[in-house]
């Protein structure tokens, strides 16, 4: 309950997270028919980068600010939807200028994606992020947000009526057990909605993420890692994957192209990998 994203917002696990969550909806609404969205654990729609909160940790510096830094030339397809979409909700609050302000959570990537028709349910827990969460979607029926345990979400909104749907998981990870909790709400989700895209991140800190991966057993899957190498000051994040579950076609060509070119424009020693089953094949992601 103590975890909050805004110290985060912009670093390079949601530039992996985000530019493969504007491409699955990208894919999964190209087809003529209604969609919905659980984001199980939302946080609070959207970011102000100049913020005191994201200043004390200045994460963002080395995430979205580096790629929108960058510039287009050769720039995969993944990456330019991605960053149009995070400049579209920077410039809701005025005219862009020489530096991003405003960055985009994941509810407010999922509702610009909407067609009308689709529907998102956002689930946050946290009191104030809850609450801010209510306010940045205000009156707008396609979004309905909870305050509630995004994990009893998948019990109570799985299937839903749709019966196409897009699960985004990503959890706080600060109970120790967290990897325990997701696992067997996953597995409550996938059996009451089998045939659900689930995309599900978390930290690589230790064996605890390969187990979790290898514990998914021969589910149709997309697994992406960034890794910043150990540059990373100690006790920081360095590395961190999502799994896709039941990816869309072209979903992993997509990525395999949009990995090495994020890796080697984060910084020296950032390396990506994808892993993808039910083939046995696991390797890096191609060099730019």
């Amino acid at each position: 309950m103590n975890y909050r994203h805004g110290y985060h917002a912009g670093n390079f696990a949601d530039v992996l997270k985000h530019v493969a969550l504007v491409m699955l909806l990208r894919l999964l609404t190209s087809k003529d028919k209604k969609l919905f969205v659980l984001d199980t654990h939302a946080g609070a729609g959207g970011y102000d980068l100049a913020s005191s909160v994201a200043q004390r940790t200045g994460e963002a510096e080395a995430g979205i600010l580096r790629l929108v830094s960058a510039g287009r030339q050769g720039m995969p397809e993944a990456v330019a939807c991605y960053l149009d979409a995070v400049s579209a909700y920077d410039r809701k609050f005025g005219p862009p200028g020489a530096r991003l302000h405003r960055y985009p959570g994941s509810p407010r990537l999922v509702r610009a994606a909407l067609r009308p028709g689709d529907r998102l349910v956002a689930c946050e827990l946290h009191p104030q992020d809850g609450l801010a969460l209510k306010r940045e979607f205000a009156g707008d029926r396609a979004v309905e947000v909870r305050q509630a345990d995004g994990y009893h979400a998948l019990k109570a909104l799985l299937p839903p009526p749709e019966r196409r749907g897009l699960i985004l998981i990503d959890p706080p990870f600060e109970a120790p057990d967290e990897f325990e909790q997701l696992a067997r709400a996953l597995r409550h989700g996938l059996r009451r909605f089998a045939t659900g895209c689930y995309a599900i991140w978390y930290p690589i800190k230790d064996d605890a993420a390969a187990a979790f991966v290898s514990g998914l057993g021969d589910l149709k899957l997309v697994v992406l890692e960034l890794n910043l190498g150990s540059s990373v000051t100690p006790g920081k994040l360095a590395a961190c994957g999502l799994a896709v579950i039941n990816p869309p076609w072209k979903f992993e060509e997509a990525m395999r192209e949009a990995l090495p070119w994020i890796a080697a424009r984060l910084g020296p020693g950032v390396t990506a990998a994808i892993h993808v089953r039910p083939t046995t094949s696991t390797a890096p992601a191609s060099p730019a």
